[in-house]
Formats: structure tokens, sequence, C-alpha cells
């Protein structure tokens, strides 16, 4: 079982108490996924190249693939079975490893597969991501909390346009979630109690890990994540203090 199933296996889903939003001072926002879209601009990157090279390939599957690959990686540094990684090295060895099990190791060279990997510093906000961040902004501190490396979550934010006070990434506490390391750094960094901050995200295991950690939790469903053709869990959670449909639902709900 890997790391991000034991913490789902070990935090079954019990009823949230009412919430009290009164003491939240801050948010911290998982990007990839969650605040912006990885899939389409991957694929779109990962099409581009490989029809200039006259390739004919699913590049869904060679994406999905990839990002197997680096939950992975991160399982085996959490694990305690190898040393800390920046996440965009990750991606950059997975993308090696999958072009070698796909027989196209020669068709690319490494400047390609530099340029390829950029394509998860590229992502696009979903439609309701700056508008709900932007009344958000007004009421509360907005800051990442990614696995992403710093290098990579400043280009996501800057080419997105988000409007954050703060980029925190694993990188800072040289771990991932959903290590308590990584939630530790909102504690530290946003100088807030952990019941102060909320954790946004549309990854479960990542909200439970922030639940245990004494964190407020807000799901937003993303049933797009993976593509029209991805099935990703949607569903409400009553462990969750929140359960929404966007960022925009989320500032409602937080009456910002």
């Amino acid at each position: 079982m890997s790391i991000v199933g034991k913490v789902q296996a070990q935090t079954a889903p019990v009823p949230a108490p009412p919430a009290d939003f009164s003491k939240i001072k801050a948010l911290t926002f998982d990007l990839q996924g969650s605040t912006v879209d990885f899939y389409q601009p991957v694929l779109r990157a990962g099409e581009a190249m490989f029809k200039a090279k006259n390739i004919d390939v699913d590049f869904a599957s060679v994406s999905s693939e990839w990002r197997d690959l680096y939950r992975q990686s991160m399982d085996t540094v959490l694990a305690g079975k190898a040393p800390y990684t920046r996440v965009d090295r990750i991606y950059r060895a997975g993308l090696d490893t999958l072009l070698e099990r796909r027989g196209l190791a020669d068709k690319f060279t490494p400047a390609e597969r530099d340029e390829l990997n950029q394509a998860w510093n590229r992502m696009d906000p979903w439609p309701d991501t700056i508008e709900g961040m932007t009344r958000l902004r007004k009421r509360f501190t907005l800051a990442t909390l990614t696995n992403a490396s710093m290098p990579a979550a400043i280009a996501i934010v800057k080419h997105a346009d988000l409007p954050f006070d703060a980029v925190l990434t694993g990188e800072l506490a040289q771990s991932y979630k959903p290590a308590p390391a990584v939630y530790q750094l909102a504690v530290n960094y946003l100088d807030c109690k952990p019941d102060e901050i909320l954790m946004v995200a549309c990854h479960k295991y990542d909200l439970k890990a922030a639940h245990a950690f004494g964190m407020k939790t807000a799901f937003v469903a993303r049933p797009l994540e993976f593509g029209p053709a991805g099935k990703p869990d949607t569903k409400p959670d009553p462990l969750f203090d929140l359960n929404v449909d966007g960022f925009v639902s989320l500032a409602k709900a937080l009456g910002a």
C-alpha cells in the first residue's frame, strides 16, 4: 500500500462537528489539480512535441504513466528508502524512464526533455480560481502549500497570475504531503495555529492529513482533474469542514 493509501486507511471518515470559521486567518492551497489544471497544459505540450516528431501515441496514457512514476518516487522518499528530491527533478527522471519503457529514448534530446518537463510549470487556472481567490484574499491570507519545488511553484503562480500572498512548498521542509512537516510550514511561516488555517484541496489524502494535523479543511471537487475521461473522487466527505464545487463557492461559504 502506498503512503497515500496508508493515510486514507488510517483516517476513516468521521463526521466533522459544525465548523467555526471565525478563527480562520489563512487559507493554504494545493496547486496541481486543485488550483490549476495540469492535465490540458501537459497534454497540449506533449501532443505538440510528439506530433512534431511524427510519433503516433496516445499522450493521455503517457501523461498518466508520468504521474504514476512521480507518485511512486515520492512514496519511496516518504518511506525513507530514498533521499528527498525536488518534484521537478522527479518529473524529469520519470520522463526518462517512460521514454525508455516505450522505446522512444533515442527520439528526444536532453534539451527537448527539459522543455517538455517545463509543461508542469505552465498550468492554467480553473475558470473559478481567480475570481474565488480574489474574493478570499480580501479577508484572508492566501498561501500555496504544495509538493511542487519552489521554482516550479513560483513559475505556476506567475504563469497563471494567481493572487497568493505567500508561496510555501514541501521543498522548505525537504518532504512532501502528507508528511506533517509540510503542514507545519504553514504554522511557522504564516504565524497561525493549525486551527486558524483552512487547507484547500481536491485530494482527500491531503485533507485527511491536514485534518489530523489540526487544520480546518475544504474539499474542492475537480471532476476534470484527469481530463474528460478521468474519474477522480469528487464525492463530498463528512470528515471535511467544507465540501464545495469551486473557489467561488468556497468564498461564498466563508462570507468573502
